[in-house]
């Protein structure tokens, strides 16, 4: 296990997002067990805003589509970052764009079932015809 407890392991970010009111609560027992391992990964995530590439409104959306997709569905997520967008004052019809543009991703089950189900339906009506 990582020596977390060394004083010379520092976390700029994690105590940033703690004095601004941003840290995810849900990171308290990662950030207890091994906050350089948190610390790398939120530098990371936190990079296209802190270098400018991204404006905080378009990382709030990013963060809504990614956790309201059906692969993450994290709903304490898309509470805290929808509430964060209106107040950066995104408006209800570019949060509901958000969610309506990552809810095609379930589309993608059917894309890639319905074929398969075409597919068996066909092989099973040749089986019967063969026995």
């Amino acid at each position: 296990m990582p020596d977390t407890l060394n004083a010379s392991n520092t976390t700029p970010v994690i105590d940033r997002l703690r004095s601004t009111g941003n840290f995810n609560s849900a990171w308290n027992e990662m950030a207890e067990l091994d906050p350089v391992w948190l610390e790398k990964f939120l530098d990371m995530a936190m990079t296209p805003v802190a270098a400018g590439l991204l404006d905080p409104k378009t990382y709030e959306f990013l963060a809504i589509a990614v956790d309201a997709s059906c692969t993450h569905l994290y709903s304490p997520g898309v509470r805290r970052h929808i509430r964060k967008a209106l107040e950066l004052g995104a408006t209800k019809e570019e949060i509901l764009a958000v969610l309506q543009c990552v809810s095609v991703l379930g589309i993608h089950s059917c894309a890639l079932g319905v074929p398969i189900l075409v597919e068996e339906l066909a092989a099973l009506e040749a089986q019967k015809s063969s026995s």
